[in-house]
């Protein structure tokens, strides 16, 4: 026992593979315990096991063996991952268990079988099982066929696939073993339940006696259908109804409803293997065929008939084979060989099904013709082939060769077509017999009924009664208005008998299409028959009543077909209940009619009806009008009053008032009578004979109209305008046609016979006389709407000139909607509602009109010898056969479907070796679907699929042609052609990467829009998923794209179904893609608008709030979607209607609507807009941008509005008609205003809406809209909303389309919209997208947007224009040359705006014009003479506070560096700790950036209530009096309550356009700034301060500097405040810190560009000017933050030396700067982060390699970036190389290899060095290291001195040098050269010292390059926001605005009377008489002493003070003698103001 112990110690997993059977018994015992008690399926426990289990079942001890088998059991039960051991296990089981003697483990092994089967493993498993069949022990055979029982028993044939088993169950059957034999048989009578006679055709062949047996057994099986006992995992609820229903005992129908699907699911066809056949053909039968003997032509046929016997045929080319069996059916003179033709084409079409499609088209007009034979048993072999035909194809695609052979004379001909159409009825459903279809059978049919020979018409009924089952009453009673009730009952009768053949595919799913939407289960199946009409029942209450009238066995819910037709029968044409007894009145003789009218009329008005006085004839009519209208209208006799008024005279009355009043009667008649046609008939000829009479015109067309109301438009609009051609009256015909358009506009344009009447139009189009032209066209111009653009098709060959006007007519009608009919509804349709009746009628119109088109048949032109062309061995014959092919086909323009042999011989080019050939034939295809029109179809199969092929062809445009032919044809047939069958799945299959990607690309585009597709699009599956495993990219990716579209129609279970044949590591990542393409599937298009408007149904109300919605959509009753509380009523209501619609009754729908349009229209989702951002943004959905919307932009507007706008909104939003549309704006202006939350949150989608409104054409739809906008926009701007980018960019684009509408209020209406955008968009941004729209085809656009673009820039001045407005201004000046003279004169008009705003620098910006434009621009300026004025200001209206400044300013900061500052502005506003505080201050106050970063109104301000003050004075520019003196202004001790934001409005008003508002805030600035206490205030602002600033010298330098008009002392006093605030900032340390790396780099740009404008040289003040800013710059270099300065001139550099158009100097000062740098580093060295030094200094090496540096013209760049780097390594020594952390790759950087080298040279060089003046040092070492150079250097210098060009460059470049080097040694250079040179360079020296000494600075007229002016500010990371509000975030009330108002007052002296006189501050320098700014003088004194401090300084300095100089900013900044100037100039001023105040 020892060892027992060992093993029992060991874990469970460890036991069981222990090779002690003891122990592995023993594990396996606990295992099964330890698998019974984990709870967890998900546990990792289990994963230990995965390895083991299948040990579990083989163990070779079989006691172990058996507990092993029940611990796998319980694994496979519980455990997550069982499935993962399917096959290993399966196997196992099969190998060595079922071989085994006990009972029991074989029990168990079939158990564990099935338990995998349960846990959705079932493949796996049967693939195991039947792998077991193949094994030698029949033990484990009889095992494996008994599992396979069970399976198929217990989970049916929808899990266990039958295929494969049918497969091998003939071997089975001829197995030596009995037992085998016994257990198949078993097998094969569990197969017989499951799918009865289908198991037939397999087991044909095996032995009688078994098959004998089989049959006995079969026939014991019980009938009921087999059902499902046990369930997968994933059909858990299906087992719970199962168990339901075991419970109750019954069997109900809900339950069976799946199962049911199942049974006739499996097809035998299915289960055979496909034989192939055309290789087994006698070698010699196609010259048998065609032999002279009969006997020889009979047996190659009997050869074929026996092949063709196999029930399943291999597909292939049958398409010679078909040919002959075509022509011997077709000519051969022995009948019985046609019979014997014909059932080898039964054969054929019965084995390859719908293969033989293809074939069909071409056999099926034969065999009708071939019925002439009256031999039955040809009759029954052509009967047995047409009927298996018929399957293998639709209807749709035979119908036209059906059509065409019933008009045969032959009466059996006709006969068996109707016979063979009642047949091919029976195999519809209401949804393959649509109303398209129906149509011309019925015609064809009605004429049947009524034929002469009895057979025919028995066979017409047979064919109608089938028609009237199948569809149902009301989509046929349409067609049968005009039979006489005998022949309808008859037609009824035979309905009655007809068995539809349910047993065939279409059946089944038919006969429960039928029954389903009575069941209550997917009540949309189809959107056919049952559906619509349940629906009606239940909405419309008008048939109501009438229902009962039909006859209708049994209540109406069991019979769905006359329930249906209790709805559609009276609904479909509710007029003819009273009129088919009336319809055929007979005619009356003149004598019965006066005794009848005797009888109505009094006897005095029959005497004098012929009286020849007037008189008494209009005295008689007086009588005959009051007797008409007291009579009732059952007792008016109508056709005996029209004939009494139409006896003599009658219509040739003289008398214009009789005639008039005689017309009057006729119209009353028709009116109040039931007027028959014969009456009609009577009175017609005499009105339209005085339709054209100006007297009693009107009259007649009254008369006609009601006639028309009588009997329907169609008929009497053709009697009309027939009777009105055949006479000659011109003015007739017109008023007739004039009539018509009116009549058609009335009545709608249902049944109108389009064909007759264009033959009427064409005649009236030839005539003489306009009038009758211009009515034809108006007609014409009527029935467009209706009709559409194929009207036009019919006049194509009409005179140009008529053509012409034909389409002006068109071209105005474009975009109408046709009006809704007004007339001939009431009685037309009740039920129809108008509205559908009149949709469903339209639609028909459309495809109508088509089919009307004259179309040749142009068989006769195909001959043989064309077809042989085509097929030719020479390209170039082939090529003439192809080009006959062309002429034929566009000499005919519109053909009929039959072309001969000319689809083969196409077919046959489509694979031609020459490409050229093939794109022509590509051609021709696309124009015989142009030509053809929709009987394309019956080609898809023969050459559309052909045509796919090509699209795997190598050559792109091939490819491209081919996918245009495929379209064109798409377009013509629909999808659905292409889609069923192989075909395509064959062509996704071929391994072709073109071929795939184009496919797929196709299909992705073409299956979003279908509705349904056909059920082979499944077989594509498995062809998609290798595509996404394709090795080419591009298939991969169009194979994902297409993904989600076959998921929308196949559904994600079918689709992860079929993964289960990949291998598994496909399989995983294929079921991946499947899941995400899962979250982007696309919803699928709704039904077109047919259905929607059928009034919604009583399930519809439960949808409308979407609490309800979804429980409502699964099926469940919605009280079990409990809506919330505050809807409980709606909901309440929509439970009731659930159930009432159940029982039929009707509730009314008026109430009903009422009560669920009352919660809000648009509901918040939180969140649901960004979200919407983020998936445009990452392309999970279509972004908004098109040129028109296309279905799929609609519907996935529609998806994302579903979630958050109420669903009858949605509806009424979506709707097909426009008038709906206006509802929808009705009721959102409505809601406008109290639900603004809403609107804003579902902003963007509403925006989107109405730019699909404005593709509409609809003028009403369009004013509303627009007017809806104006309103939305002015509510946005109240709520101070900003439209984010997503909104504007998906909206405004659309309404620049409008902006050219020819309508003129339209236009208004948009640029009104257009001006109040501006308020909640930035008005720069708008002109980007106004400018797009100057691009615009349209000139009315161009022209406005160009106007558009002068307002903008006369509003906001020139900082709109965008990008720069030197291009817009160009883009602008091109119109000038416009073709179109509105678009010149707007241009004109612009540009004139842009030069009174800015003067003559228009023209500079312009560029260069042609002379023309130049003169008329010119001639245009003198005109207008208007001075410019200064920077415009928008005052907007809508708010009255928003000063000018602010404005300005906002239009200021928006461009360029500002945007990108202000984003990030804002990112910190969001983060920082300014948030609470945002909602305190008023807009008015702070610094508007808002308006520059668009900031979408994350921060609301709520507007304090203030007192309205008039504040209007603070702003107009104050005359300010002599401010007093007075202590620091106590404006600021409030600071601390109210700081950032009165910062913020201050530092806003820094960048103001208007002068004095500048200088004001800089002077309260500069107070903050001079106050200790109060500094630290500025904290926090000084890069918004600095950006505020040197916007302002931007603005000076662009604008102000340019403006004549200004004075110019005024911009020196505003350069004055600027500079001198500047100062007081740069003297506090702490603050000038703050600023960041991109601010100082802007303000260094701004300033160095001051320094060098020549402007300023010219003004007194200017030299002053200079030098305080040389003042700030030493300044700026020292107090700011040493890193950030540093880098900020090292990008300054970089940019300055890259931009071409900068200037030398620019750069000269930037380095100059970098050496002061340079020589701060000593003291500053350790609070540089040096890291970020060298990164920079890396940046600049990369753009600027040594070799780009050493071809600059001047070596400064070169030796600056030299000094400073050797500045570093001697202060940081080798530690220098730790700091390059920054740099990505190091070893590349050329930086790393120079500090390398630097660092060696200085280390050797470092002992003698150490204790020199640094800074001399710092000189000598870069002395040291240049020491090579300079001879290099001074050779070139003194080459350039030596040439003429250069002599003066050289001169200065000398003496730069010397001053650099004091001690470098040129006088080796000098010796060799003459005496005259040598004094010349002397000279030149001097020359250049004194003029540099004597300017002070370098002189440059260069201006600042606009390229500088551009670049962006890369904000740094300290970049802190403009807090708005109050520092502690208190409310501020209006008092301490009040407050501040007073102390504004008292500061600016108002409010005392004695003003007393004091001098001004002009902040350091600027003329003393000039009262600006209140400050006081202690102000100048505090800038003495700093200037005091600062020569102090200087003086300490190493006095060497030239080299120093020289060598740090050089001549530029103030050197200390200059500083000692100013301080001078500054004392003498001092004295000046301080005598001036005595």
């Amino acid at each position: 026992m020892g060892d027992d112990s060992e093993w029992m110690k060991l874990p469970i997993d460890q036991k069981c593979e222990h090779k002690l059977w003891k122990a592995r018994l023993n594990g396996y015992e606990e295992a099964l315990k330890l698998f019974q008690k984990i709870d967890d399926e998900k546990s990792p426990e289990w994963s230990k096991y995965l390895g083991l289990i299948k040990k579990f079942v083989t163990d070779s001890n079989a006691v172990a063996q058996l507990k092993g088998l029940e611990a796998a059991l319980a694994y496979v039960e519980n455990a997550h991952v069982a499935g993962k051991t399917t096959g290993e296990v399966a196997s196992g089981v099969v190998n060595k268990v079922f071989n085994q003697p006990k009972a029991r483990a074989k029990e168990l092994g079939l158990d564990i079988c099935l338990m995998y089967i349960e846990i959705e493993k079932g493949e796996a498993v049967q693939e195991e099982l039947l792998k077991g069949l193949d094994n030698k022990n029949p033990k484990i055979i009889v095992a494996c066929i008994e599992t396979l029982r069970k399976a198929l028993s217990e989970f049916g044939s929808k899990i266990i696939s039958l295929k494969p088993i049918i497969k091998v169950l003939p071997k089975l059957f001829e197995s030596r073993e009995k037992a085998v034999r016994d257990e198949a048989k078993l097998l094969a009578v569990e197969i017989y339940r499951w799918i009865r006679d289908a198991l037939r055709p397999p087991l044909q062949n095996i032995n009688s006696v078994q098959l004998k047996e089989l049959e006995e057994e079969w026939v014991k099986v019980s009938s009921a259908a087999p059902k499902q006992t046990r369930f997968l995992r994933s059909q858990q609820e299906l087992k719970a109804k199962f168990e339901q229903q075991q419970a109750a005992g019954g069997d109900a129908d809900g339950g069976g409803d799946d199962e049911e699907e199942a049974v006739p699911q499996v097809d035998a066809y299915e289960l055979l293997e496909a034989v192939e056949i055309l290789s087994k053909l006698p070698k010699d039968f196609y010259e048998k065929i065609e032999a002279k003997k009969w006997q020889e032509r009979k047996e190659a046929l009997e050869a074929v008939e026996l092949l063709v016997k196999n029930p399943k045929l291999e597909s292939g080319d049958y398409a010679d084979l078909v040919k002959v069996l075509k022509k011997v059916v077709g000519k051969d003179t022995n009948v019985m060989l046609v019979a014997l033709a014909a059932k080898c084409l039964a054969g054929l079409a019965t084995g390859l099904r719908k293969k033989f499609g293809q074939y069909a088209g071409h056999v099926v007009p034969t065999i009708l013709e071939k019925f002439k034979e009256k031999k039955p048993q040809v009759v029954q072999a052509l009967q047995e082939a047409i009927d298996a035909i018929f399957l293998t194809t639709t209807l749709q695609n035979i119908s036209e060769d059906v059509l065409a052979v019933m008009d045969n004379k032959n009466p059996t001909i006709k006969q068996q077509t109707s016979l063979f159409i009642a047949r091919s009825f029976r195999h519809c459903t209401p949804s393959t017999l649509p109303k398209s279809l129906l149509k011309p059978f019925c015609a064809a049919l009605l004429k049947h009924i009524n034929d002469s020979a009895p057979e025919v018409r028995d066979a017409g009924f047979e064919a109608l009664g089938t028609a009237l089952k199948v569809a149902g009453e009301k989509a046929v009673n349409p067609f049968l208005a005009d039979v006489d009730k005998l022949k309808l009952d008859r037609i009824k009768e035979c309905a009655e008998k007809v068995e539809l053949v349910y047993g065939k595919k279409t059946g089944g799913a038919a006969e429960k299409k039928e029954g389903r939407p009575v069941s209550g289960k997917t009540p949309a199946l189809s959107g056919s028959g049952g559906d619509k009409e349940t629906k009606d029942a239940a909405t419309k209450p008008g048939p109501q009543k009438k229902a009962p009238a039909v006859k209708s066995g049994g209540p109406p819910k069991k019979s769905k077909p006359a329930g249906a037709a209790g709805v559609g029968g009276a609904g479909a044409k509710g007029k003819k209940g009273p009129e088919t007894k009336e319809i055929f009145e007979s005619e009356l003789s003149i004598e019965v009619c006066e005794e009848k009218a005797a009888a109505v009329l009094p006897a005095s008005c029959i005497q004098q009806l012929d009286s020849g006085n007037w008189k008494e004839r209009l005295a008689c009519m007086e009588e005959f009008q009051k007797a008409v209208e007291l009579m009732e209208r059952s007792e008016m006799p109508c056709q005996v009053l029209v004939r009494m008024l139409a006896k003599k005279p009658g219509w040739k009355e003289t008398n214009f008032q009789v005639m008039q009043m005689k017309l009057h009667i006729v119209a009353l008649i028709a009116q109040k009578g039931n007027f028959s046609k014969t009456s009609a008939q009577v009175v017609l000829d005499g009105l339209v004979d005085k339709v054209g009479d100006v007297k009693c015109g009107s009259n007649a067309k009254e008369a006609m109209t009601a006639i028309a109301e009588a009997c329907q438009l169609p008929w009497t609009a053709e009697q009309v305008v027939a009777t009105a051609f055949s006479q000659k009256n011109p003015k007739n015909q017109s008023e007739t046609l004039n009539w018509l358009s009116n009549a058609i506009k009335e009545f709608g344009f249902s049944g109108l016979n389009v064909k007759a009447f264009i033959s009427n139009v064409k005649t009236a189009l030839a005539a003489t006389n306009p009038a009758v032209r211009t009515s034809a066209i108006t007609l014409l111009g009527v029935m467009y709407l209706y009709v559409g653009p194929p009207l036009r098709m019919f006049f194509e060959d009409e005179k140009p000139a008529l053509l012409s006007q034909i389409d002006a007519e068109f071209e105005k009608m474009q975009g109408q909607t046709a009006p809704a009919p007004t007339r001939g509804i009431s009685r037309n349709s009740v039920a129809g509602g108008g509205d559908d009746a009149e949709e469903e009628e339209q639609e028909d119109v459309g495809n109508d009109v088509v089919d009307l088109l004259p179309r040749t048949d142009i068989g006769e032109k195909i001959t043989a010898e064309l077809v042989s062309k085509i097929g030719d061995k020479n390209w170039k014959i082939r090529k003439e056969g192809l080009d006959e092919v062309t002429s034929i086909i566009n000499d005919a323009k519109f053909i009929q479907p039959n072309i001969g042999e000319l689809p083969a011989a196409l077919k046959g080019r489509l694979n031609d070796s020459n490409k050229i050939l093939v794109q022509q034939t590509l051609s021709i295809l696309q124009q015989l679907a142009t030509a053809m029109g929709p009987n394309i179809k019956q080609h898809v199969k023969n050459l559309g699929i052909p045509v796919i092929t090509v699209l795997g062809d190598s050559k792109n445009n091939v490819r491209a042609a081919a996918l245009a032919t495929v379209n064109a044809w798409a377009e013509q047939t629909g999808m659905k052609e292409w889609l069923e069958g192989e075909d395509l799945s064959e062509e996704l299959k071929k391994e072709n990467p073109f071929l795939r990607q184009e496919l797929l690309g196709w299909l992705a585009e073409k299956l979003p829009t279908l509705r349904s597709v056909p059920s082979d699009l499944l077989l594509c599956v498995p062809h998609l998923y290798s595509c996404l495993e394709d090795r080419n990219g591009d298939v991969r990716k169009k194979a994902q794209d297409a993904l989600p579209f076959f998921m929308m129609h196949l559904g994600f279970e079918k689709m992860a179904k079929a993964t289960s044949k990949l291998k598994p590591t496909s399989k995983d990542q294929v079921l991946a893609m499947l899941e995400k393409a899962k979250a982007n599937m696309p919803a699928k298009p709704a039904a077109p608008a047919k259905a929607s408007c059928r009034g919604a149904g009583g399930a519809a109300p439960a949808k409308f709030q979407p609490a309800s919605a979804s429980a409502e959509d699964s099926g469940s009753s919605s009280a079990e979607s409990k809506p919330d509380p505050k809807r409980a009523k709606a909901g309440g209501a929509s439970s009731k209607a659930k159930g009432v619609q159940g029982k039929k009754v009707l509730s009314k729908p008026t109430l009903k609507e009422d009560d669920d349009k009352s919660g809000p229209i648009f509901i918040i989702v939180p969140n649901g807009k960004e979200q919407r951002m983020k998936d445009e943004k990452g392309l999970k959905v279509l972004k908004w941008n098109f040129t028109t919307p296309r279905d799929e932009y609609i519907d996935q507007l529609k998806t994302q509005m579903s979630s958050c706008v109420a669903k009858w909104l949605q509806d009424e939003m979506f709707h097909a008609d426009f008038q709906h549309h206006n509802k929808a704006l009705a009721v959102m202006i409505e809601h406008l205003e109290n639900e603004k939350d809403g609107v804003i949150s579902c902003l963007d989608l509403i925006l989107k809406w109405l730019t699909l409104r404005f593709f509409d054409t609809n003028t009403s739809v369009l004013m509303k809209a627009l007017e809806y906008l104006k309103l939305l926009f002015n509510l946005l701007s109240q709520e101070e909303y900003h439209l984010t980018e997503n909104e504007a960019s998906s909206f405004i684009p659309y309404l620049i389309l409008k902006v050219g509408e020819p309508k003129d209020v339209i236009r208004r209406d948009v640029r009104a919209i257009l001006n109040r955008m501006c308020l909640i968009y930035p008005a720069s941004k708008m002109f980007t997208f106004i400018m797009e729209g100057t691009k615009s085809k349209n000139s009315k656009q161009r022209a406005e947007c160009l106007e558009e673009l002068g307002c903008l820039v006369e509003s906001y001045g020139m900082n709109v224009c965008q990008p720069t407005p030197g291009k817009a201004l160009k883009e602008m000046a091109t119109h000038i040359g416009d073709r179109d003279n509105t678009v010149r004169n707007a241009a004109l008009n612009t540009i004139v705006t842009v030069y009174n705003v800015h003067g003559d620098q228009v023209f500079k910006l312009i560029g260069n014009l042609s002379e023309k434009d130049m003169s008329m621009l010119e001639e245009r300026i003198k005109r207008s003479a208007k001075r410019p004025s200064a920077a415009p200001v928008r005052q907007a209206e809508e708010k009255p506070l928003r000063a000018q400044n602010i404005s300005t300013n906002a239009s200021m900061l928006r461009k360029g560096p500002a945007e990108d500052m202000s984003s990030k502005l804002n990112q910190n506003r969001n983060m920082g700790g300014h948030a609470e505080t945002a909602h305190t201050v008023p807009r008015e106050f702070q610094l508007d950036l808002d308006e520059i970063e668009n900031d979408n109104g994350t921060v609301r301000c709520e507007m304090p209530a203030l007192v309205q003050h008039k504040l209007d004075d603070i702003f107009e520019p104050v005359l300010i009096p002599e401010p007093k003196i007075r202590a620091v202004s106590p404006h600021f001790d409030d600071m601390h309550s109210n700081t950032a934001s009165t910062i913020n409005f201050v530092i806003s008003q820094v960048a103001s356009g208007d002068i004095n508002t500048s200088i004001q805030a800089l002077a309260q600035i500069d107070e903050v700034l001079r106050q200790e206490d109060k500094a630290e205030a500025m904290s926090g602002h000084i890069d918004q301060f600095l950006i505020a600033t040197f916007m302002q010298l931007r603005l000076i330098y662009n604008t102000h500097m340019a403006d004549e008009k200004l004075d110019k002392d005024e911009i020196v006093k505003l350069y004055s405040c600027i500079i001198g605030s500047m100062i007081s900032l740069f003297q506090i340390e702490s603050l000038a810190r703050e600023a960041s790396t991109g601010v100082l780099k802007d303000l260094m740009h701004g300033l160095i560009t001051l320094m060098l404008d020549s402007r300023l040289e010219d003004l007194e003040e200017g030299e002053q000017v200079i030098r305080s800013v040389n003042l700030l710059v030493v300044k700026v270099l020292e107090k700011s933050d040493q890193t950030n300065i540093l880098s900020a001139l090292l990008v300054l550099l970089q940019d300055s030396l890259l931009a071409t158009a900068s200037s030398p100097k620019f750069s000269e000062l930037v380095m100059k700067c970098l050496w002061r740098m340079v020589r701060l580093l000593p003291e500053t060295i350790n609070s540089i982060n040096l890291d970020r030094i060298l990164l920079d200094i890396h940046i600049f090496m990369k753009v600027f390699p040594k070799e780009k540096l050493k071809q600059c013209k001047s070596e400064f760049p070169i030796r600056t970036l030299k000094t400073l780097l050797h500045t570093l390594c001697k202060l940081k020594g080798p530690k220098i190389l730790d700091h390059l952390t920054m740099i990505d790759n190091k070893n590349e950087s050329e930086l790393e290899a120079h500090l390398c080298r630097v660092v060696k040279h200085s280390m050797d060089q470092s002992g003698n060095k150490a204790d020199k003046d640094t800074e001399k040092g710092a000189s000598r070492i870069e002395e040291k290291a240049s020491k090579a150079k300079v001879n290099d250097i001074l050779a070139e210098i003194f080459k350039k001195i030596g040439s003429k060009e250069n002599t003066k460059e050289g001169l200065a470049e000398l003496y730069e040098y010397k001053k650099k080097y004091s001690d470098a040694d040129i006088e080796p250079f000098l010796k060799n050269s003459s005496q005259f040179f040598q004094s010349y360079v002397e000279r030149g020296l001097r020359l250049i010292e004194t003029e540099r000494e004597g300017k002070g600075r370098i002189a440059a007229s260069t201006g600042i390059s606009s390229q500088m002016e551009g670049t962006c500010v890369p904000a740094s990371t300290h970049t802190v926001s403009s807090s708005i509000g109050n520092s502690n975030g208190e409310e501020v009330g209006p008092s301490v605005y009040l407050e501040r108002l007073k102390i504004l007052r008292q500061r600016c002296g108002l409010d005392n009377a004695k003003q007393e006189d004091r001098p001004p501050l002009t902040s350091l320098l600027s003329k003393p008489a000039l009262p600006t700014v209140a400050s006081s003088t202690d102000m100048l004194h505090s800038k003495l002493s700093q200037l005091r401090e600062s020569r102090e300084q200087y003086q300490h300095l190493d006095l060497d003070s030239n080299q120093t100089h020289s060598s740090g900013i050089g001549t530029t900044l103030a050197s200390p003698s200059s500083a000692a100037a100013n301080i001078d100039d500054l004392k003498k001023r001092l004295e000046r103001i301080k005598s001036s105040r005595k």
